[in-house]
C-alpha cells in the first residue's frame, strides 16, 4: 500500500468553500480546460480545480479565447478562475466580471514564467515588488466578496526567494489561501522542487492554508508532499496529465482500499471521452487542441508508439475514431510507459519560451 497522510483525510476551508479533498488540479496553460477538469471529476478524488490562466483584460472585453477558458458547467465544481495582469485596476475589472458572472472564486497568478507574461509586468514579474504586489492583491479583495487566491513561485531567482515573505503580507490582507511551486521563475520547469522552501512559506504565516505545487506525479509523492512540506493541500498538474487516475486513486487510498488501476477498456474510453467532451465545446478545432494530450497519455494509456504519432497529428473527428480503433485493437503494446512529453518539457532559458 502507498504511503499516506493523516492529514489529508481532514476537510480544508478556503474562504467561504469546504473542500472534501485535499488533492486539487493546478492550472496548466494549454491543458486545464473544462473537457479535462470534468473528465478528471468523472473519475472522482479531485477537489478544488483551477482554469488556464486568463488575461484579465481579455476576460472583461469577453474576448473568444477568454470565455473558451472560462468555460463552466454544475459538473465542474468546485472551481476558481485564475487572472493574471501586471496592471491592477484590469485584476479589479476582472474579478467584477467573475463575479457578475457567478463564479466562486479568484486565484491571481504570480507564478507564470514565460516571457510573454512577465513582460508585461504579470507572472513571476510581480514577486520582485513585494509591497506592489501586496497592494495589488488588496485591491482586488477590496472589491469582491468571492474568496481571493493567489498562486506564486519561490522567488524570481535563487537570491530573491521572496514566496514566505510574501505569504505572511497577504494573510494580513485577507489571502483565502496561497499556492506555491516550489521552483523560481529562473528555473523555469527545470531542475527540482524545494520542499524545504515550501516549507518555509507555510512556517511563514499563522493559519492561511499553503497549497503545495510542483514534481507530484504518484501518490507517494502527494502524500510525502503533504508530511515534509506542513501544506495544508497539493495541486497537481503535470501528474495529472501523466495519469488521470491519480485524484481518485489517491482517494482510495485514504479510504484504506486498493488504488483503482484502470482496465484496457476503461482507459480507451477516458481518451474517447475526453476529445468528444471537447468536441462539444470547441468543435473540429478540437482537433488541433487534443493533440498535444497525446504525448501526455500515451504511457499511461497503453498507446502503441506508432500510434501516439499519428494521434498528435491528426486532422478530423473521423480520423480519430478510426485511430481509436487502432488503439483498442493493439492496446497494450507500447514498448515505454515513460510519456513522451516528458522528453518534450521546455529547456533553456526560461526569456525564449
Amino acid at each position: 500500500m502507498p504511503l499516506q497522510s493523516t492529514t489529508s483525510q481532514q476537510p480544508i476551508t478556503i474562504g467561504n468553500r469546504e473542500l472534501t479533498s485535499r488533492f486539487f488540479l493546478a492550472p496548466l496553460a494549454g491543458y486545464t480546460h473544462h473537457a479535462f477538469r470534468v473528465m478528471l471529476r468523472r473519475l472522482g478524488g479531485l477537489g478544488l480545480a483551477t482554469t488556464d490562466l486568463v488575461q484579465a483584460q481579455m476576460l472583461v472585453s469577453q474576448t473568444r479565447k477568454s470565455m473558451e477558458l472560462v468555460e463552466t458547467s454544475p459538473e465542474d465544481r468546485p472551481l476558481s478562475v485564475q487572472i493574471f495582469s501586471g496592471v491592477t485596476e484590469q485584476l479589479v475589472q476582472a474579478a467584477k466580471w467573475l463575479e457578475d458572472h457567478g463564479y466562486e472564486g479568484i486565484d491571481i497568478n504570480m507564478g507564470c514564467p514565460m516571457a510573454k507574461v512577465n513582460g508585461s509586468g504579470g507572472g513571476a514579474r510581480l514577486m520582485c515588488d513585494t509591497t506592489g504586489a501586496t497592494e495589488m492583491v488588496g485591491r482586488v479583495i477590496d472589491a469582491v466578496d468571492l474568496p481571493v487566491t493567489v498562486k506564486m513561485r519561490l522567488g524570481w531567482d535563487n537570491e530573491n526567494l521572496t514566496a514566505p515573505e510574501l505569504a505572511a503580507a497577504f494573510e494580513q490582507i485577507g489571502v483565502a489561501a496561497v499556492t506555491v511551486h516550489g521552483r523560481t521563475r529562473q528555473q523555469g520547469f527545470q531542475g527540482t522542487v524545494n520542499r524545504e522552501g515550501i516549507r518555509e512559506t507555510v512556517q511563514a504565516v499563522k493559519s492561511m492554508p499553503i497549497i503545495a505545487n510542483g514534481d507530484v506525479r504518484n501518490s507517494d509523492e502527494a502524500f510525502s508532499m503533504l508530511d515534509e512540506t506542513g501544506c495544508a493541500a497539493v495541486a497537481i498538474g503535470r501528474g495529472a496529465m501523466l495519469d488521470p487516475w491519480i485524484f481518485r486513486k489517491l482517494r482510495d487510498i485514504e479510504q484504506g482500499i486498493t488504488p483503482h488501476k484502470p482496465t484496457a477498456d476503461e482507459q480507451v474510453a477516458f481518451l474517447s471521452d475526453h476529445f468528444h467532451l471537447m468536441r462539444e465545446q470547441h468543435g473540429d478545432y478540437s482537433c488541433f487542441l487534443f493533440r498535444k494530450f497525446a504525448a501526455w497519455y500515451g504511457g499511461r494509456l497503453g498507446i502503441p508508439e506508432d500510434l501516439e504519432d499519428r494521434l498528435r497529428r491528426f486532422e478530423s473527428a473521423a480520423e480519430f475514431d478510426s485511430l481509436l480503433k487502432e488503439i483498442r485493437a493493439r492496446h497494450g503494446e507500447r514498448e515505454s510507459e515513460i510519456a513522451t512529453a516528458l522528453i518534450k518539457v521546455p529547456n533553456g532559458p526560461v526569456e525564449h519560451w
